[in-house]
């Protein structure tokens, strides 16, 4: 049986609903296909520990989420997403009990920061003036399809070429090189390093202090905010509105091919044997090598891509716990119990270390967690006088993993918080532990763990992301986009691959220029693959 729409978009997670939502906005007939029963892929929540404890499965804060133009855009509070916020954003403890901490309020971070060396705190302010000049242009200019010219524009315009050179200059900088040479004291050196490990990037790789600055101002700008809810609300908004304005989601509907006819994407195949042609464009919000090489097939792709694919790189794999506790987290330090995001396990050597076990393809002995405190921000997550929590960390990759060898990180991961709270493990009255393996089966995306699409490493960014190109969501298939993480500007919850690869589509169907866009296109391609 075959169907017919304007657009099909595979996958339904939070890049594929912004993408479905622009189109339908420009008066597209839509159809969202997922292959699992729920939508959201790595935005979502359940209850996993136990009755009435609300867990977010993946992600849980989202700092880029409210600066993001395609998430503003489509006005989500009128379809139910409330914001809420920690009374901190975030804390780092140390092992001898003193803790560095984020806050909206830039008094208390300076205060926490210049604890550790007078002075920090004025060198952060500094860092946080600077920031504001900019943040209106370089929020745009990083989401939007490389290179972006009106923004980049924008910030030349405001600041002085040496000024935007030197800002540069900081997003390759590895964080050890600039919180030696920017801070006086291991407080904001290793705030800034453990934000880094957001991504994969250790504090010796080049770009870690990029992110590393980049989450810190984020987070000392509009915080850490969480959904009030659950992040499934952020997915639930994003389906209300699709639906209201006349798209169409299936579950269950699990996409095995991608059709081409002559070079063009005609439309797509499902699991259980229909086939719905696309008119105008097929969007895929799935990993970079499970389009081209499960869904397209190499015949219909130049080797030059096939090659590149070899050399693509995912991200760290990911272990993360989830626990229901009868009480809240008794930390050694009483300041990290106002933060929504804790950093654990490690100074910047410590971090070092970690990163590199993770190289060399070794399981870290002492695990660097990052944790979410959700009672922090959303009481409602759990009973009153109880705590939601939740704490993940990055493994090697590996192409099986032992259950018991999941088990024993996960004690490892219990044995941190411990020595950080002790008492923590008598609060336990429920725990559910996914390991890369489980992160798979619930979200193929989620490859062996890999939560942000492919590595943040400079080699696979911009116009190398996902493989040298053309830095936007085109691939060398007319009417095929990619607008997953996979896409420049790559992870995180913001809808840029989505949005961008929306745009895209609607620019190769515009009226006259529609088809000059599209030469120039496959042009370029022609150029790149050969």
């Amino acid at each position: 049986m075959e169907s017919m729409v304007d657009a099909v978009v595979v996958g339904a997670g939070h890049n594929g609903l912004v993408a479905a939502n622009l189109l339908v906005d420009a008066g597209w007939d839509v159809v969202v296909l997922e292959g699992t029963p729920h939508i959201g892929g790595a935005v979502r929540s359940a209850e996993v520990t136990a009755p009435g404890y609300l867990s977010d499965l993946c992600s849980a804060f989202y700092p880029l989420t409210p600066l993001s133009p395609a998430i503003r855009h489509l006005a989500l509070g009128d379809h139910g997403l409330e914001w809420t916020h920690a009374p901190a954003v975030l804390a780092h403890l140390l092992e001898d009990g003193r803790a560095a901490v984020l806050s909206r309020d830039l008094d208390a971070t300076a205060a926490s920061l210049d604890s550790f060396a007078k002075g920090d705190g004025d060198r952060w302010r500094s860092l946080y003036r600077e920031w504001l000049t900019v943040v209106d242009d370089l929020i745009p200019a990083m989401l939007t399809p490389f290179p972006p010219v009106r923004a980049a524009a924008r910030l030349l315009t405001r600041n002085s070429v040496a000024d935007t050179v030197r800002l540069a200059r900081r997003f390759v900088l590895p964080t050890r090189l600039f919180g030696d040479r920017t801070f006086g004291g291991d407080g904001a050196r290793v705030l800034i390093a453990g934000l880094a490990l957001h991504t994969d990037l250790s504090p010796d790789g080049s770009a870690s202090a990029g992110y590393g600055w980049l989450l810190g101002m984020l987070g000392q700008q509009v915080g850490f905010p969480v959904p009030v809810g659950g992040a499934q609300k952020i997915t639930d908004a994003l389906a209300s509105r699709l639906l209201a304005n006349g798209g169409a989601i299936e579950t269950n509907a699990l996409v095995t091919s991608v059709v081409v006819g002559n070079g063009t994407a005609l439309g797509v195949r499902l699991a259980d044997g229909r086939a719905i042609r696309a008119r105008r464009a097929v969007l895929a919000d799935v990993p970079a090598p499970t389009l081209y090489r499960t869904l397209v097939g190499a015949g219909h792709l130049p080797e030059r891509l096939l090659d590149d694919l070899d050399l693509f790189q995912w991200d760290d794999a990911t272990l993360k716990v989830d626990w229901a506790l009868s009480a809240p987290v008794p930390w050694i330090n009483p300041d990290v119990a106002t933060a929504g995001t804790v950093h654990l396990g490690a100074d910047v050597d410590g971090l070092t270390r970690y990163s590199t076990d993770i190289t060399l393809g070794r399981t870290p002995h002492d695990p660097f967690l990052l944790v979410g405190q959700m009672n922090t921000s959303d009481p409602g997550r759990s009973p009153a006088g109880t705590e939601s929590l939740w704490a993940y960390t990055h493994l090697p990759h590996r192409d099986r993993w032992d259950p018991a060898e999941i088990a024993a990180h996960a004690e490892r991961i219990e044995d941190v918080l411990e020595r950080h709270a002790p008492g923590f493990r008598s609060l336990v009255v429920g725990r559910y532990v996914a390991g890369p393996p489980q992160l798979e089966e619930k979200n193929l995306s989620l490859v062996d763990g890999a939560i942000n699409g492919g590595t943040a490493g400079v080699h696979q960014q911009l116009f190398l992301r996902p493989v040298p190109g053309l830095g936007r969501a085109d691939t060398p298939v007319d009417r095929l986009y990619l607008a997953s993480a996979s896409a420049h500007p790559g992870g995180g919850v913001h809808g840029a691959p989505g949005a961008n690869a929306a745009r895209a589509a609607l620019a190769r169907h515009r009226p006259v220029l529609g088809g000059a866009y599209g030469s120039l296109v496959r042009s370029l391609n022609r150029a790149i693959y050969g």
